[in-house]
């Protein structure tokens, strides 16, 4: 069917589309059938003309627009989408918003084409200048749409040609207006049925020297379903094509077309050889094609000018128009090239976390800064001191309280502070023991998680030294006065106060204890008995006989350090269990405030990482259990 003529003039009328509203109704001329609009005039007639009134038939060719929901396909894009919102609000607090804009964008423009037709499916020309697109999409609507000729740049805005009503939704999304969106020339009706849906949008120069017009290309092409890129045979190595464009794109190869055009201009089989390097090319820029029924990018050769192969772009085209699957390929290839720029935020390069190992080391540092085998030694020897003041001579214990006033440490000499470099020691230790379990943890994690689990440890770190010594001390006092082992802690945590080894009380006796002082306290009675039998027997008082008491007073001599050994003898074992169960008890208590403070806080970074990590799988569809 022929464009509509202006009268008296016999040239063509500039066609416009009527679909800058979902309610804009094509304008029917009764002459000529259906014919080209211009503006908003003609579309207010058409509109009356289509309507004429209440009561009046609406005539069969004036069909109102069909606007249909974007329905989603059965197969992955949906749940991919879910787990990477998902995944953006699970890192939201730990990765910045620059990270994660693109993402969001993804999501964005989901959105955006889900609520819009699926019947349509919008694919833009784009070339670079003199590259004849602006032929080709004329050439495929039809009709002189967009303007063609030697001033560069033509084309200066996006011009759109659809093929079927109810596209207005989509064409809005991309910001073209409504004087620039056209309907194509009708043909016959099997070209005119492999079409139906088809939304061609005819793009500016993408290396126009205008800036506006590279802005507008990059921001439709992020937006249509498919691109047709179109070559000449003079450009289509051009640097700024593929380093740009097709490199960067080399992940949406399945809704790309790549077309030489011109190859009328080649002589001979020049066309099959530019053709080849074209190809060669592409798969240097790592975008896979579509050979021998494989997904990829279609590329083919075609003269717009002659309409020499377009009749084959023509038809497959209508065949990709009719899957109905483009604009979910565009979105999973989307989802694809944010999953990858993402990749190094969210895949670690080993196997990250605590380990047995890890924990014990930590433990053992901590139990190192408190000092806890100092505090089992101390509680040792508490023991033992213990048994001596109860089972020791009283002449022995006698002298060694009177040496114990005159050192440091005793009732009229208290004990010193550590040293500050002391103090300084045991919270160095503290810290570097938070350092190196957070190291541990954090080894092979991506930047962002491997600082989240950092800053968790420090600052679970802060007040762990103080807190170490006054759990320490708690316990060792409980412990006391339950009965149990003495919790010494040897190196001040924080305080810096020198603790002596006993916490609240003394060591628990043995049960032997009682017959050792019973037989301490005899042998000192038999010291006691000679003394005073000799001394009688000096003074006269009772006869003389020096031996008995002689020896009476030698067996208590003897019996006293004899039973005092054999005590001291007897409480190696106990003392030194004592002091194990010392140095257990008061390692567990640091183990337990630091797993409290550190290594809870970055257990649970670890698990927030295996959610996000578990999520990002999800999106790309593949395992990172690897890495």
């Amino acid at each position: 069917m022929t464009a509509v003529t202006d009268e008296g003039t016999g040239r063509g009328a500039s066609p416009v589309s009527h679909e800058d509203r979902d309610t804009d109704v094509p304008a029917r001329v009764p002459e000529a059938g259906r014919g080209w609009n211009d503006g908003l005039i003609a579309r207010r007639a058409a509109v009356k003309a289509a309507d004429p009134g209440p009561g009046t038939d609406r005539d069969d060719d004036v069909r109102p627009p069909q606007v249909e929901a974007y329905v989603p396909s059965g197969g992955p894009l949906r749940p991919r989408l879910d787990a990477l919102r998902e995944l953006v609000g699970l890192s939201r607090a730990r990765l910045d918003g620059a990270t994660l804009a693109e993402a969001g964008r993804v999501l964005d423009e989901a959105a955006a084409r889900q609520r819009l037709s699926s019947r349509h499916t919008v694919v833009a020309i784009a070339g670079a200048t003199g590259s004849g697109k602006s032929t080709l999409f004329n050439t495929l609507a039809g009709a002189p749409i967009s303007d063609t000729g030697l001033r560069r740049p033509t084309t200066a805005a996006p011009i759109a040609c659809s093929w079927t009503d109810g596209a207005a939704g989509l064409l809005d999304r991309l910001a073209i207006p409504g004087r620039l969106r056209r309907r194509p020339q009708q043909g016959g009706a099997d070209t005119d049925e492999a079409l139906q849906g088809l939304v061609l949008v005819d793009l500016p120069d993408h290396d126009s020297a205008a800036t506006e017009h590279r802005e507008q290309v990059d921001r439709v092409l992020a937006l249509v379903d498919a691109v047709i890129w179109v070559v000449d045979p003079e450009k289509y190595a051009d640097a700024a094509l593929h380093e740009r464009y097709l490199r960067p794109l080399a992940g949406h190869a399945e809704i790309t077309f790549v077309v030489l055009n011109q190859i009328d201009r080649l002589p001979g089989d020049a066309a099959d050889q530019v053709l080849d390097d074209l190809r060669r090319l592409l798969d240097e820029d790592g975008m896979a094609l579509g050979e021998h029924g494989e997904p990829g990018a279609t590329v083919m050769s075609l003269s717009a000018l002659t309409g020499e192969g377009v009749g084959e772009l023509r038809e497959v085209l209508g065949r990709f128009v009719q899957e109905r699957t483009a604009a979910a390929r565009r979105l999973s290839a989307d989802v694809d090239a944010a999953a990858a720029r993402l990749r190094p935020v969210y895949v670690a390069e080993g196997r990250p976390g605590l380990g047995e190992q890890a924990r014990e080391e930590f433990a053992d540092r901590l139990a190192e800064a408190v000092g806890a085998a100092a505090a089992g030694q101390a509680a040792e020897r508490e023991w033992r001191r213990n048994a001596g003041r109860a089972c020791g001579t009283p002449w022995l214990r006698l002298w060694r309280w009177y040496e114990s006033t005159r050192r440091p440490g005793s009732l009229d000499r208290p004990a010193q502070p550590e040293p500050p470099e002391e103090q300084l020691t045991a919270r160095q230790r503290v810290e570097q023991a938070v350092r190196t379990v957070a190291d541990d943890a954090a080894d092979g994690l991506p930047g962002p998680w491997a600082q989240a689990v950092r800053e968790a440890a420090v600052h679970g770190a802060d007040g762990l030294p103080e807190a170490l010594d006054a759990l320490a001390e708690r316990a060792g006092a409980e412990h006391a006065s339950g009965g149990g082992a003495v919790v010494a802690t040897g190196v001040a945590g924080a305080s810096g106060v020198a603790h002596s080894g006993r916490v609240g009380g003394r060591p628990p006796r043995p049960k032997w204890w009682p017959a050792a002082v019973l037989a301490q306290a005899s042998m000192t009675l038999l010291q006691i008995f000679g003394g005073l039998w000799l001394i009688g027997q000096i003074v006269g008082v009772l006869e003389p006989g020096f031996l008995t008491p002689a020896l009476v007073m030698l067996a208590g001599v003897i019996g006293g350090p004899l039973v005092e050994w054999s005590c001291a003898a007897a409480a190696r074992g106990p003392a030194r269990r004592y002091g194990q169960e010392a140095e257990r008890q008061l390692r567990e208590t640091a183990a337990a405030c630091g797993r409290a403070r550190v290594l809870d806080p970055v257990a649970a970074e670890l698990v927030r990482y295996r959610e996000v990590r578990e999520r990002y799988a999800a999106v790309t569809e593949i395992s990172t259990t690897g890495g």
